[in-house]
């Protein structure tokens, strides 16, 4: 399985040595990191891509503004990954073991969680809705139980069935929301993004776009990633 289990933390740190101060990571910045994690670019390829962002911003005699954002890093983190591929340097590599206790709480909580989100879906008479959900904390618990299990783990197996039930349960949030919510949440990001969307393509813009909206959605319902990319 490919080792992005500590993406997201890298990147973040990266981040914050560059720019000389820690500071609260957005739902705009996690959900950039996303969308560049499910593109398949390599962590290197960030790294170098935020290295070549600062470079620049140092070398203008003028800033207007500090970097408050990895969305100004956008542009270089596509380049670096344009230029790894060409070098051949974009192979994928393999996770290292973790704690098989690690995979099960993770698995345990998130049962936990989606179960309790079926219960309030129930009260709130959205039976069809309730059950889907709580199915979905049926595998979660089936797969709970595997990997207690002593022997091999197909781990790549596992992430695609907890994808399916990640965007089966996206689907029944997107059903539930108010109009106006969504228009909320897509105003809000379009405020965070600011100039730097000048600088994506449709496709990058949408794609964001998508990650930003499914973050807020599970936040407002309380609910996790399932993916074992946020163990």
């Amino acid at each position: 399985m490919e080792n992005y289990f500590n993406y997201f933390t890298e990147i973040e740190e990266y981040f914050w040595k560059k720019r000389g101060t820690a500071m609260m990571v957005s739902t705009l910045d996690w959900a950039l990191i996303e969308s560049w994690k499910e593109s398949g670019i390599p962590l290197e390829a960030v790294l170098k891509g935020i290295d070549r962002s600062f470079e620049k911003y140092h070398a203008k005699r003028k800033k207007a503004q500090r970097v408050n954002s990895l969305a100004y890093c956008h542009q270089e983190v596509l380049q670096a990954a344009e230029d790894a591929a060409r070098a051949g340097s974009a192979n994928e590599k393999h996770a290292e073991a973790f704690p098989r206790e690690e995979l099960v709480r993770h698995l345990e909580r998130n049962a936990k969680r989606v179960s309790e989100y079926a219960e309030i879906l129930k009260e709130q008479g959205r039976e069809e809705s309730a059950g889907n959900v709580r199915q979905a904390a049926a595998s979660l618990r089936e797969m709970m139980a595997m990997a207690a299990q002593a022997g091999d783990l197909d781990l790549e197996d596992m992430e695609r069935r907890l994808t399916v039930l990640e965007e089966k349960m996206l689907s029944t949030l997107m059903q539930g929301a108010a109009e106006e919510d969504l228009v909320a949440i897509r105003r809000e990001m379009d405020g965070a993004l600011g100039a730097a969307r000048q600088k994506m393509t449709a496709e990058q813009a949408a794609q964001l776009q998508k990650q930003y909206l499914n973050r807020k959605l599970l936040e407002k319902s309380g609910l996790n990633r399932l993916s074992l990319f946020y163990m």
